[in-house]
């Protein structure tokens, strides 16, 4: 994973853009154009950012997917708001993460299915006990 560049993680080679102290980023969702040559399109993306040891800081959404979902007050997303934009989303982000398996049972140690099953569990417990 480390000798090749993957579109799934990207360590930054230049300042973000983003709110955070940022120095990475998975992504966990865009346009699959070509599901055999595995390629992306970037209308609808969020972007999980982590820091330097690989804490969430939290997500980036596109335009699109802003201007689609008004009750969300910004691209970049943290807290209660990332939770619930994931919530929304997670089927998809699920289907998506699945053409990276490998990949991500390297960084999360489970296959997307298994992770973002329990995932929903704990962030709807986050979001009703807010």
């Amino acid at each position: 994973m480390k000798d090749q560049k993957s579109p799934f993680i990207r360590q930054y080679v230049r300042a973000s853009k983003s709110p955070w102290d940022d120095s990475s980023t998975i992504l966990l969702l865009a346009d699959v154009v070509d599901k055999q040559k595995l390629e992306l399109g970037f209308t609808n993306y969020i972007y999980l950012h982590r820091d330097s040891v690989g804490k969430a800081l939290g997500i980036s959404i596109s335009n699109v997917l802003l201007e689609a979902n008004p009750e969300f007050s910004d691209k970049y997303l943290e807290g209660v708001e990332m939770h619930a934009f994931l919530l929304m989303h997670i089927e998809e982000i699920t289907k998506f993460c699945g053409l990276f398996t490998a990949e991500f049972e390297q960084l999360f140690m489970l296959k997307p299915g298994e992770y973002f099953a329990a995932a929903e569990f704990h962030w709807l417990d986050i979001l009703e006990n807010t």
